[in-house]
């Protein structure tokens, strides 16, 4: 408890404090007033939101793959550690590599150009319509190997004598898992859509940051990297202790919303 309110609890107090002065004086939530108006923040927070429908892609890739993995698909250890290890790779490196797949003259457009489909090639990351859709693709890429294990974890624990009897009773592929397994795994489910959902909202400076760093004209713009450049490039430090609190507010926020969800779905499963 001593170590978390001095990292957390102090961390805090001094956040809160630089978000409500302003060169030694109090200002109250003037900072705030005044970040909240910035339109280049509504606009991050719009792009952390756009990023959040790939939340519903992510989890259910996860739950499919999990799911064929579990069915005891041929070589299913070996594609299990293929699915997992994109997400052992450190993000900067993963960054770093789609920045040179994702470009004009990369290697995805080179294999569309090889496959007769070079009409679909586009500057994946230079472009400001599809900057932020590729950004939101390569941090599906890199979390779907942790929905997978966690999934397939859980289904490898239940009992095989429940599907068993589904097939007996002439149950298909999906029935099956629409019926048993998706009930079943419920609560896993709830609990990767609050870590990832986070992950979308506020961890995902280190992907913007090595693949776009914000751009092209602030197309890929999120909340930690606006606090990172108006701290940095602009000076502002009290601006950007605002925008840290209302980003942190936010995602308590949805943390006790998720919280919440998950409670009930808990009751209701009892």
């Amino acid at each position: 408890m001593a170590v978390l309110l001095l990292v957390f609890g102090y961390g805090t107090y001094r956040l809160v404090t630089e978000a409500t002065e302003r060169k030694g004086r109090g200002v109250g939530l003037q900072n705030v007033r005044i970040v909240l108006d910035d339109p280049l923040f509504r606009s991050a927070i719009g792009h952390n939101l756009r990023l959040l429908l790939a939340l519903p892609i992510l989890t259910a890739l996860a739950l499919l793959v999990a799911i064929l993995l579990n069915e005891a698909l041929r070589g299913w250890r070996v594609h299990r550690f293929a699915v997992f290890l994109p997400y052992v790779l450190p993000i900067p490196v993963v960054g770093v590599i789609f920045s040179q797949v994702l470009t004009l003259h990369g290697v995805l457009n080179q294999g569309l150009d090889a496959i007769g489909l070079g009409g679909l090639s586009e500057d994946w990351l230079g472009q400001p319509r599809w900057a932020l859709s590729a950004v939101g693709a390569v941090i599906v890429w890199k979390e779907l190997g942790f929905g997978v294990v966690l999934f397939l974890s859980r289904l490898l624990s239940l009992p095989a004598d429940v599907f068993e009897a589904a097939r007996v009773d002439g149950a298909g592929f999906w029935r099956l898992h629409t019926k048993i397994t998706l009930p079943l795994l419920r609560p896993i489910i709830a609990f990767y859509l609050v870590i990832e959902g986070i992950t979308l909202v506020s961890w995902v400076f280190n992907y913007v940051f090595t693949l776009t760093r914000g751009g092209p004209a602030d197309a890929t713009q999120v909340a930690e990297t606006y606090i990172y450049s108006t701290a940095t490039t602009y000076n502002a430090p009290s601006l950007a202790a605002s925008a840290a609190c209302v980003l942190m507010v936010g995602v308590f926020a949805m943390m006790v919303a998720f919280t919440i969800a998950r409670a009930r779905l808990a009751e209701d499963d009892r």
